[in-house]
């Protein structure tokens, strides 16, 4: 039987007879001549990049666009149920944080808005993956302020009249743009140069101590809130032990009270949406609830909504001159920013197992903060307790997402000056109805009193 070299084998009983070919130099150089190899130069390989084909433009479109991907595929029956009912959460969640991480940022609340409007659907269109909430992230804002207080700080005069509070806030806000618009650019440059493959040096202890050291960033920023401590942000190493060390004597006791129990409510309902996820029809909406009751309670100034402007703004262009004295400040959030996303969305992707692309996240995330900066709004990357609760309420894509950001336009444009702070009846209303009647039931009568009382108000 011949093999592949051309030997014979012949079986003899148990033993077997080979014979080999006899070859000359010249017989054996012909039989096996040298092929010729051609080596690329530098312009074949420049011509191959930017030579186009259709699958090669089809190929380039679906990375550039994965809405173009996933959204023909989207199973709409066994989807978009969970969806809405994880986008209008996430969507109450995200109002209220825009309007809080806007204090963070030292600019008027109503400017968190476009923080968490904008960005996300720039990153429906964009971004890899399914399960992040984008918009403002309190570390990252946090870092915008300390930019907005050193370039504008507070009037010394002591001359708090309308007039100049308004020329600062002006101010404050044209930093903040200027600032976002700038950390975008550099995201968007570096995802354009496939500086994205950092990424795959990022291995999961360091992805998941990062987001656990960012967790607790998180905390500590709104210990103030809890606390209602007038302490100012420190942005700089073990900024947050001066921070969770001072002013501690002065904590309000009624504030902090109130904030520990609804963090017990919280918990508590997610552990029972956890352990009965199988029987529950959809996870109880725990946040909705908070959010709901929060609103109608809380009488702070945080909620007092009558005095801002609810209104888009023209796009504008970032000053230059602020620019030039925050370079350093854009690259810093830029790389923060990306690295919180990616981080959040890495772990969404291993849990439900699915790829993402740190290049076009960079993409995604650098066009978002240019659109959002445009636009006056400040630095975005995703929350974690924001991205918490799109996944655990039972968020399958980015559709959640654009049912969060229709609930932030409708506060926008429609009913934004009609969230005054309501009466102490409504906090009633949804306690009974909440107790007496179930979470599920009592929330709906709840919401449906408060729908009507915003009615009646709107009409006097």
């Amino acid at each position: 039987y011949p093999d592949i070299s051309g030997e014979m084998v012949e079986p003899v009983g148990n033993h077997y007879v080979i014979a080999r070919p006899v070859y000359s130099e010249n017989a054996f150089n012909e039989e096996h001549e040298k092929l010729h190899r051609y080596h690329k130069t530098f312009w074949d390989h420049l011509k191959l990049y930017f030579s186009c084909s259709p699958q090669r433009a089809k190929k380039i479109a679906l990375r550039l666009f994965p809405v173009a991907s996933w959204l023909p595929a989207y199973r709409f029956r066994e989807w978009v149920l969970s969806d809405i009912i994880s986008g209008i959460n996430t969507g109450l969640v995200a109002v209220l944080q825009g309007l809080a991480f806007a204090l963070l940022v030292n600019v008027p609340p109503s400017y968190g808005l476009y923080a968490a409007f904008f960005p996300v659907l720039v990153y429906f269109i964009f971004g890899t993956s399914r399960h992040i909430s984008v918009g403002p992230f309190p570390v990252l804002s946090l870092m915008v302020g300390g930019v907005v207080t050193r370039l504008v700080p507070d009037d010394s005069t002591g001359n708090g009249n309308s007039t100049n509070t308004s020329a600062i806030n002006y101010e404050r806000v044209m930093v903040a743009a200027s600032v976002t618009f700038l950390s975008g650019v550099v995201q968007l440059l570096l995802g354009i140069f496939q500086f994205g493959f950092i990424v795959i040096y990022l291995s999961q202890s360091l992805i998941s101590g990062f987001t656990t050291a960012a967790a607790i960033h998180v905390l500590v920023s709104q210990l103030k809130f809890m606390f209602q401590l007038p302490v100012p942000g420190f942005n700089k190493p073990f900024g947050i032990i001066y921070v969770s060390a001072s002013q501690i004597t002065k904590a309000n006791i009624a504030d902090l009270v109130t904030s520990l129990i609804v963090l017990l409510i919280v918990f508590v309902v997610k552990e029972m949406n956890d352990r009965y996820k199988e029987k529950l029809p959809a996870p109880i909406p725990i946040e909705l609830l908070v959010v709901t009751t929060s609103i109608s309670a809380h009488e702070s100034p945080f909620f007092r909504f009558h005095f801002l402007s609810f209104r888009f703004h023209a796009p504008v262009a970032p000053d230059v001159g602020i620019l030039q004295n925050c370079i350093g400040d854009g690259i810093s959030i830029a790389i923060v920013g990306f690295a919180v996303a990616f981080s959040v969305a890495k772990v969404y992707s291993i849990k439900h197992d699915y790829p993402i692309d740190g290049n076009q996240e960079l993409i995604a995330f650098g066009l978002g903060n240019i659109v959002g900066g445009s636009f006056k709004g400040f630095a975005s990357s995703t929350a974690l307790s924001r991205s918490g609760v799109q996944e655990s309420t039972g968020g399958k894509t980015q559709i959640a997402g654009i049912i969060s950001s229709v609930i932030v336009l409708i506060v926008i444009l429609a009913i934004g000056f009609l969230l005054a702070p309501l009466q102490k009846v409504i906090w009633v209303v949804t306690f009974l109805a909440a107790i007496f009647l179930g979470l599920d039931i009592g929330l709906g009568t709840a919401v449906a009193f408060q729908l009507l009382t915003v009615v009646i108000r709107s009409q006097m």
